[in-house]
């Protein structure tokens, strides 16, 4: 292992000290502190409303904290705490329903523009943009990666909710980035879409992608996650280990209502008690 590897293995992914934001006078994050290792494949799990949309804002830079009084930085990722936008998405790739609206919605876009166009940080390819050969083959590797190829030629707008999501990961992969943030990535997909799609998300995992996968659903953390945070009203309530964290306890206080937990192989189920 190289220096520059041990150092980027030993920097965390994430770390967040002590970060408010507010909407109005309201606190949607309140003072909350968390530090992921590189590597480490997390589930972000509360209700709606617990801060977790926030905390993906926090993290794709897309809004900022209150600055802290001693002016120690709120937000570091993998490291620094200053990040150009377009150098950010090639270490974290995000995906959510909002990017994915904006690429099934109005002009139409083929899908391997789609992907390709990842590498302008546009959407689609303009006239200025030069696509090299090793931008082609890069983009078609990802869709491959998401068995996504035979969508090829088709328009975003005409795509299933899944083939659409398995597309946009696929842009995000062109950077090769080191983590990829999917928030709510199973909104909208059947039973069957939606375990295909957690099996593709696997594979991804297994070939050494972080994943930061954020949901109000038990049944999505993969069996290559086993750090769990959990939020509530926009605190941490509790982080760990899915034996320590999943527990009929935690998710009660989290979700309000009694939950029960239960293990169905490599996955845990929760229904309302």
């Amino acid at each position: 292992m190289s220096p520059d590897t041990t150092h980027h293995a030993a920097t965390p992914l994430l770390e967040i000290h002590e970060a408010s934001v507010l909407r109005g006078e309201r606190l949607i994050l309140d003072r909350l502190s968390l530090r992921l290792a590189a590597g480490q494949h997390t589930a972000i799990l509360g209700a709606n409303g617990s801060g977790k949309s926030t905390l993906i804002r926090l993290i794709a830079r897309q809004l900022y904290p209150l600055a802290r009084q001693d002016g120690t930085p709120v937000v570091k990722i993998f490291g620094s705490e200053r990040w150009n936008v377009t150098e950010l998405r090639s270490l974290i790739g995000i995906v959510s329903p909002a990017v994915q609206r904006d690429y099934t919605s109005d002009s139409p876009l083929e899908v391997f523009d789609a992907v390709v166009s990842g590498f302008f940080a546009a959407r689609g390819l303009g006239l200025d943009h030069h696509v090299t050969d090793v931008m082609r083959q890069r983009a078609y590797e990802a869709l491959e990666q998401m068995e996504a190829t035979s969508l090829i030629g088709r328009e975003m707008a005409s795509l299933s909710t899944g083939e659409a999501r398995r597309v946009l990961i696929a842009r995000a992969l062109v950077h090769r980035p080191r983590a990829l943030l999917l928030d709510e990535p199973c909104a909208g997909l059947d039973p069957v879409s939606r375990r295909r799609f957690l099996e593709s998300l696997r594979h991804l995992a297994q070939r050494g992608v972080t994943l930061l996968l954020v949901t109000h659903h038990v049944e999505e953390i993969l069996p290559e996650i086993d750090h769990v945070v959990l939020l509530r009203d926009g605190r941490m309530l509790r982080q760990g280990s899915k034996a320590e964290v999943l527990t009929n306890d935690a998710l009660t206080t989290a979700f309000g209502m009694p939950m029960r937990i239960a293990r169905q192989g490599a996955y845990y189920h929760a229904s309302v008690d």
